[in-house]
């Protein structure tokens, strides 16, 4: 007979490691207070009892499984799908997270919408917002589709029951963190129950057809909250980023098993929910002072879209022995290579300089093409020496000073050419591959091979 064995966890709420005992500070994320006792039920069964297990599937050659593409479920958000890689991908799972406030539930109730007037019915489940609150803002946003089912339920067993019987084109649930399993024996949110509940709707998912999008909770790090595993489980992770008082929101994809995770949606958030906004790059650039010292432009390239972001830099003279190196939207260790480089190769003595660099609109660039126009921007800081007004800048610089060639420069021309700029800053070794094919007319480039040379073109006299 199989007999039944409980035992104590303690799970912590912030970060959901588990803790064999009880301790008032966890030792993973450190934070105080945060351990909730969990029981465990373990079932174990003699092995005279377990019954002979028949296999249900057989070995099948890859040929056999590699049929034709089920078609995307389009979207008329072309942000959203862009992001997703094309549409979404019948019985995918989808986690998106982000911090309170940052308008997930907005964004998932236009795309709701978006399926129910195009596609088919779909079944949006709230766990934290009754039926009444979902009609609110539904009004709000203009939202009246009788195809757009709001149900408000934290019972898993209870959704799939819905799931099956309305066969949906679509499931939305929010949040993973707020259903619970009636056969768990711990509470809602807790690293059992999130495994259990994703696990569950992940399975009626594949086994009917029909994509799920999960919204997620965020730790204050920014990181979804609950277990790894939730993250590994799903096939797409989705972020949206921004400042809650600002009106811009960014949307990467952390993971994608049916697309690149290179792309980004910009979105604009105002009275009328999530709106796209089709050319970040004259967003980004809207702003700018063309005449101000410290600041480039770079021509930077998110997954399948160029994009033309503003950098700023500011050197101030400190009066204490270790200078600031401060980064916002860069990655502070090739903030200090590059400073390394211009003392070292150009002979700017940056020694008893602090260096603030920030990326205007929110960006976060990570490439190297970027490195030029992080350099030059310090140097018209430290120099207080403007760059021209209509140059673009593209290049990744090496550790000997020497500009190194970027991919995809075709693209990246032809969005500076469409945005204005008359000039753009390259690598020599990357415009002599660029030779055979057709450069955009209107703008002329400058192949350059070191920083130092780079600076005498773009800085003006």
């Amino acid at each position: 007979m199989p007999t039944t064995k409980e035992k104590k966890q303690y799970v912590c709420s912030a970060c959901g490691a588990v803790h064999l005992r009880w301790a008032g500070k966890c030792s993973e994320c450190g934070e105080w207070n945060t351990l909730e006792e969990v029981t465990v039920r373990a079932v174990e069964r003699s092995r005279s009892s377990m019954a002979p297990v028949e296999a249900m599937s057989r070995p099948v050659a890859l040929p056999g499984v590699a049929g034709d593409d089920q078609p995307r479920l389009p979207l008329q958000m072309v942000e959203l799908s862009r992001v997703l890689g094309g549409g979404i991908v019948p019985g995918s799972c989808v986690l998106v997270g982000g911090d309170p406030g940052i308008g997930k539930s907005t964004l998932l109730l236009q795309m709701a919408a978006d399926v129910a007037r195009h596609v088919g019915t779909v079944l949006y489940v709230s766990a934290e917002e009754s039926a009444h609150q979902i009609g609110r803002r539904a009004a709000r946003l203009g939202i009246r589709d009788e195809r757009l089912m709001v149900l408000s339920e934290i019972v898993v067993e209870a959704i799939i029951e819905h799931i099956e019987n309305l066969k949906p084109a679509l499931v939305i649930v929010d949040s993973v963190q707020a259903i619970y399993s009636g056969n768990g024996a711990s509470a809602a949110g807790t690293v059992s129950q999130v495994r259990d509940c994703a696990a569950a709707l992940l399975r009626v998912g594949k086994t009917q057809n029909i994509p799920v999008f999960l919204v997620g909770h965020v730790t204050k790090e920014g990181a979804i909250a609950g277990p790894r595993v939730l993250e590994h489980m799903v096939d797409v992770v989705l972020q949206l980023e921004g400042e809650r008082f600002h009106a811009f929101r960014l949307l990467r994809s952390i993971k994608n098993r049916f697309g690149s995770t290179n792309e980004v949606g910009v979105f604009e958030m105002n009275e009328q929910g999530m709106q796209e906004v089709r050319n970040p790059s004259e967003l980004f650039l809207a702003e700018r002072l063309p005449n101000a010292a410290g600041s480039a432009i770079a021509v930077s390239m998110e997954g399948t879209r160029p994009l033309l972001v503003e950098v700023q830099a500011l050197c101030s003279t400190t009066a204490f022995s270790m200078p600031r190196r401060t980064a916002n939207g860069v990655d502070v260790n090739r903030l200090l290579l590059l400073v390394a480089v211009l003392s070292k190769r150009v002979g700017m003595d940056l020694s008893n300089q602090d260096i603030f660099v920030n990326v205007v609109g929110g960006m976060h660039i990570d490439e190297p093409a970027a490195d030029l126009a992080i350099a030059i921007a310090i140097a018209s800081s430290f120099r207080n020496r403007p760059v021209h007004a209509d140059l673009a800048l593209m290049g990744e610089v090496g550790l000997s000073g020497e500009l190194r060639s970027v991919g995809q420069l075709g693209r990246r021309l032809h969005e500076a050419a469409k945005l204005g700029f008359t000039r753009a800053l390259t690598p020599r070794s990357a415009l002599q591959r660029q030779s055979s094919e057709r450069l955009p007319s209107g703008i002329e480039v400058i192949g350059v091979r070191t920083l130092h040379d780079a600076l005498d073109v773009a800085l003006l006299r």
